[in-house]
């Protein structure tokens, strides 16, 4: 019996203190929950600000709470945005205004130039406007523009063209309270460019970038540029290595088809002036040095024939690397450019002095052989033959004593125009052999015209060209 009251009294003993420690939990709760209570309410009484605090005179926005979704406020799901403003209505302006940001490159072979540049659009679209008490605008990414009416613009003529997406898609539209709207991008199109290569490389190039659009005419959609040339801006760092950009302007016209209708499209022209220098050190300067390399031959002797020949060759040889070079960087097109011309005609100079030599040397060969004929019938080219042992008849020749000085050896003479002079007098001023050897004087006339030939090449040839380069160089510069 006294084991259980024990038991009891212990086991009362244990529920009591448990009471007693969650009734002083419970307290304890209580008083941090009154404290909590009574400081919050100290700091909504402006107790820890001034009365006079910018923070507490600024009016809430309601565009900026975070409690409030964009699309609640902009009415997303309460309006058809598949249906342009003011449907059915006159035709909504979208008002364009670009900014170049990089003209990166040229190519003549696909005629085509790439450009970087902002795309920005503005319009007013009466079922975004939203209220607001401070009239601010609201920004938001590409997620929204998929929610809304976009002008749906294109670049005419384009072949590649894309929306940067690095480190997100560069789209920005900005949503004002009256429902004004500015849709901002970021582009790298590839467009055709229309070039006349007549004059290349001393050309000038208009390129343009056209921009429409897709699905809507002109009854539906009035494009225009916001704020006339005023609307096109450039980098001033935008260069280019073979072009100096001279301008850039824009235009507007309406384009017609056939099954749709007019469309309104916007023009961005600029113009490219080629740099000469560089084409001037790798084309022209070359082929005009190997013109003149080719000249040098005629001060060559014409039976220095090893001499001759691989200079003429290599000169031929090298103007053909060059004309093969410059084309295969061109386009294939059917008419004659500027630097054919210059080229071709060098190549035509460089030919022609080969052909000099051939001449030359065809004119020497019959020289030799006639001249050989003449000895043969001459009673006295023994004599011709070995200087030392003869001396010329004076009743015959008309000459006086010649010695091996006045000759010298006819086979390879030191002067071959005097021993070749006095062989012909000697057959013209001898009555008794005139009539054998009648036709020795077109036997001199042959030697005077094969000696003249690359005596007046030296002359002909370089005044040709330097007439030529004056004419060209007036034509196109």
């Amino acid at each position: 019996m006294q084991v259980d009251a024990v038991v009891v009294l212990f086991c009362v003993w244990l529920v009591g203190a448990a009471g007693k420690m969650l009734q002083l939990r419970g307290h304890k709760l209580e008083t941090y929950k009154q404290s909590r209570t009574r400081r919050e309410t100290k700091m909504d009484g402006g107790g820890g600000h001034k009365s006079g605090s910018p923070i507490y005179k600024r009016s809430p926005d309601m565009t900026k709470s975070p409690m409030t979704k964009s699309e609640q406020l902009l009415r997303i799901d309460d309006h058809d945005f598949t249906m342009r403003p003011a449907f059915g209505g006159p035709p909504i302006p979208v008002g364009v205004d670009v900014q170049v940001e990089s003209l990166d490159t040229i190519s003549e072979v696909d005629m085509d130039f790439t450009m970087t540049l902002y795309l920005r659009h503005y319009w007013k679209d009466e079922r975004l406007s939203f209220p607001s008490t401070n009239n601010q605008s609201m920004t938001f990414d590409s997620r929204l523009v998929k929610k809304i009416w976009v002008p749906d613009m294109f670049f005419v003529h384009s072949k590649r063209s894309f929306i940067h997406d690095t480190t997100t898609d560069n789209v920005m539209l900005r949503v004002y309270p009256d429902g004004n709207v500015l849709y901002s991008l970021r582009v790298t199109v590839t467009a055709m460019c229309n070039m006349d290569l007549s004059r290349f490389p001393l050309d000038t190039q208009t390129c343009s970038l056209e921009i429409e659009s897709y699905a809507y005419t002109d009854d539906d959609l009035m494009l225009y540029w916001k704020k006339g040339n005023e609307s096109l801006n450039t980098d001033d760092r935008i260069s280019l290595s073979q072009f100096l950009i001279q301008k850039f302007h824009t235009t507007t016209k309406l384009a017609f088809y056939s099954s749709t209708g007019w469309y309104n499209r916007l023009y961005i022209h600029f113009t490219l002036r080629r740099h000469i220098f560089f084409f001037l050190l790798q084309t022209y300067f070359p082929a005009t040095l190997m013109v003149m390399l080719s000249w040098v031959s005629f001060w060559i002797d014409r039976r220095a024939v090893p001499a001759r020949v691989p200079l003429g060759i290599t000169t031929v040889l090298t103007m053909s690397t060059i004309i093969t070079g410059v084309n295969a960087s061109m386009p294939r097109v059917s008419y004659i450019k500027a630097v054919d011309i210059y080229l071709w005609v060098s190549f035509v100079f460089v030919f022609l002095s080969v052909i000099e030599y051939a001449a030359v040397n065809y004119l020497s060969t019959v020289q030799e052989r006639k001249e050989r004929k003449l000895r043969e019938r001459l009673p006295c080219t023994c004599g011709i033959g070995n200087p030392d042992e003869m001396m010329i008849d004076p009743q015959i020749t008309g000459y006086g004593s010649m010695d091996a000085n006045t000759t010298g050896n006819y086979g390879i003479p030191e002067n071959g125009g005097r021993q070749e002079r006095m062989l012909a007098q000697v057959a013209l001023n001898d009555p008794q052999i005139t009539n054998q050897v009648k036709p020795s004087r077109g036997y001199v006339n042959i030697w005077i015209d094969t000696h003249a030939i690359d005596k007046y090449s030296r002359v002909v040839f370089p005044g040709a060209y330097i007439f030529f380069n004056i004419i060209y160089w007036s034509i196109y510069l």
